[in-house]
């Protein structure tokens, strides 16, 4: 009896994660960006321009099943020179001591999407919200999916600690960073 619970659950998990299809990340058309308010009344956006990843997904649930990413701290981008540069120095990323971040997902559930992030060296599991899932069949008879990641993190919780305070109160920088993660994949197709 043991022995056909243990093909039962195989075939279960056999037949589960064959749903799940592998996609790449269309750079193109993705967008790893961010938020941070600046002196309490306005917001920084910016992003990063260098990235790579893999999604794996239910195209037929349109489920997200995991995601793994890369990105190259150097292609820090908003659209200010001398801002960009002070963001890769030491007192905030680093680029040159660490110059990639990750993230890989630990789980998914629903609308929500957990995974290990990585800057500086130090990991934080966070919780993204998965929003805006589409699925088509390309103009090349690929499949795509695109979906819109949001969550927030704690810059102090990964070592981005400078800031200045006003004399009014407050800081230049805010310490909550919002994330806004704009995905389209391309499947992967098999050889």
């Amino acid at each position: 009896m043991s022995l056909l619970k243990v093909f039962l659950l195989s075939t279960i998990v056999l037949v589960s994660s064959t749903f799940a299809e592998s996609f790449m990340l269309d750079k193109a058309h993705t967008n790893v960006g961010f938020k941070a308010k600046h002196l309490l009344v306005s917001s920084v956006n910016g992003n990063f321009d260098m990235f790579d990843g893999s999604i794996e997904f239910d195209y037929m649930k349109k489920q997200l099943k995991a995601l793994k990413g890369t990105i190259n701290v150097a292609s820090i981008d908003t659209d200010n020179e001398k801002r960009d540069k002070h963001l890769k120095s030491p007192d905030f990323f680093d680029a040159k001591k660490f110059p990639k971040m990750t993230f890989v997902s630990t789980k998914v559930d629903g609308n929500h999407l957990w995974g290990d992030l990585t800057i500086k060296g130090i990991t934080k599991n966070i919780k993204l919200e998965i929003d805006d899932v589409g699925t088509i069949i390309g103009p090349k008879s690929n499949k795509r999916i695109g979906f819109v990641l949001e969550g927030k993190i704690n810059r102090l919780d990964y070592g981005l600690n400078w800031n200045k305070l006003l004399e009014t109160g407050g800081a230049i920088v805010s310490n909550e960073i919002k994330l806004i993660i704009e995905l389209e994949g391309i499947e992967k197709k098999k050889m």
